[in-house]
């Protein structure tokens, strides 16, 4: 018997592997094992939950995230200000709900790449315009509790701040005229707006560009919270976001939830990020 060529020999042993079983990704360990326990506030257009699938920009990422490594959606509908705390106690395993980057909150939990970028503004009657900081001076102004840049707004001279447990409690005083403002997600406001135009209320974007007010006017970032311990599911989270960048189909989602501009999608600003908890050579993923 003639001995098989190197090329024969290469066939033989590229159909004998073409007949093994795929190899299929390892599901990462949860608190619950086989269901991905997720936070969320229900706010949309970040979060719902709906015949029993994740809904909204961030809950659909979410949905895709869980059926790529084989979990079950587990929803665990809450407050935002019980979201962070219960990532930390691993109650669930991730939080969503349009949450911005910040140093602060790198340090208690692991934060996913961004899924999407945004400006802070200011949500306000029609019969207003304001789009600086400075306009905010001397007025009663709402925010939801917890938010990051809560400490920013104290520093603005005059500010009458009031803190509310959910989006739409803050919005019902401004409708009321208890508040002249407020700041919120900007998602979540851009969202309700365009739903309700009976408002008569305007989101308009800050233009400052103030070093000392950096997550007021700076680029923020959407990111899920994770508890640090499990850092095998944290990076199957960010495996599959780095798909969803690479095939621009953030954007598809974001198209259902009314976030069709590039805004969403390009960083304009500076990478916070970089040296801090990511590498110093990371660059923001971007899709147009």
């Amino acid at each position: 018997m003639k001995p098989l060529s190197i090329t024969r020999l290469l066939c033989t042993l590229l159909g004998a592997i073409a007949l093994l079983p795929a190899v299929q990704a390892q599901t990462p360990s949860t608190i619950d094992k086989g269901n991905l326990t997720i936070a969320f506030t229900g706010d949309m257009p970040g979060t719902g939950y709906q015949d029993g699938l994740m809904i909204g920009y961030d809950g659909e990422i979410l949905q895709r995230i869980a059926d790529a490594v084989k979990l079950k959606v587990k929803p665990a509908l809450m407050e935002w200000s019980g979201t962070i705390a219960s990532v930390q106690a691993k109650r669930v395993d991730v939080m969503a709900g349009t949450m911005g980057w910040t140093e602060q909150r790198a340090k208690i939990m692991t934060l996913s790449d961004p899924i999407h970028y945004f400006k802070n503004g200011i949500t306000q009657s029609n019969k207003n315009n304001w789009s600086h900081l400075k306009d905010l001076e001397g007025k009663k102004v709402g925010t939801i509790t917890g938010f990051s840049f809560i400490p920013e707004l104290r520093k603005i001279a005059g500010l009458q701040l009031t803190m509310y447990d959910t989006s739409d409690a803050a919005v019902r005083d401004l409708l009321a005229g208890r508040i002249d403002a407020v700041i919120g997600d900007p998602p979540v406001m851009q969202y309700a707006i365009s739903r309700n135009p009976q408002w008569n209320v305007r989101f308009n974007a800050f233009v400052d560009a103030n070093p000392d007010f950096p997550l007021l006017t700076g680029l923020g970032q959407v990111v899920f919270g994770l508890n640090k311990d499990n850092p095998e599911l944290a990076q199957a989270v960010n495996a599959e976001i780095a798909k969803l960048w690479q095939g621009c189909e953030l954007k598809k989602i974001g198209s259902k939830y009314g976030l069709v501009q590039d805004v969403w999608y390009v960083p304009a600003g500076q990478n916070f990020r970089a040296g801090v908890d990511r590498p110093a050579d990371w660059k923001l993923p971007s899709c147009k």
